[in-house]
């Protein structure tokens, strides 16, 4: 069986900075699965990530919610077209109010960099060589 579609689950603490966060490098947003404790974030054709204020993602799990500023769940990676477009977009994620957790890593067939969002989420780019 394969997926149809993805979606991604994020708490945040602040719903509306989130979203100014993401708009500002350049993602976009299905305002049908918005509301003021949610909103659908498109990252690709069948992929989504939902930011939800923490209470709302609070009520689908009987566990607690970590916060991603002292503790890491989930790795988020996203490929690029370039290296230069990683790079790119780390700038604009540091400019907008985001911040890098480790130095660009060269591996020769694979390049990559990242930055936390607002909330501490760690958001990997990578750029892989064609074979």
């Amino acid at each position: 069986m394969s997926a149809q579609q993805i979606f991604v689950n994020l708490p945040v603490a602040d719903l509306k900075r989130s979203i100014a966060f993401f708009t500002r490098l350049g993602f976009s947003f299905d305002e049908k699965f918005t509301d003021e404790s949610a909103t659908c974030m498109i990252v690709g054709s069948n992929i989504f990530v939902m930011l939800l204020a923490r209470e709302r993602f609070q009520s689908f799990t009987p566990k607690p919610v970590c916060d991603a500023a002292q503790c890491t769940e989930v790795l988020i990676c996203l490929s690029r077209d370039s290296r230069a477009a990683v790079d790119a977009l780390v700038r604009e994620a540091v400019a907008a109010g985001g911040s890098t957790y480790n130095d660009p890593q060269d591996h020769g067939f694979m390049y990559g960099h990242g930055f936390q969002d607002p909330d501490g989420h760690i958001w990997e780019l990578v750029h892989m060589q064609a074979a």
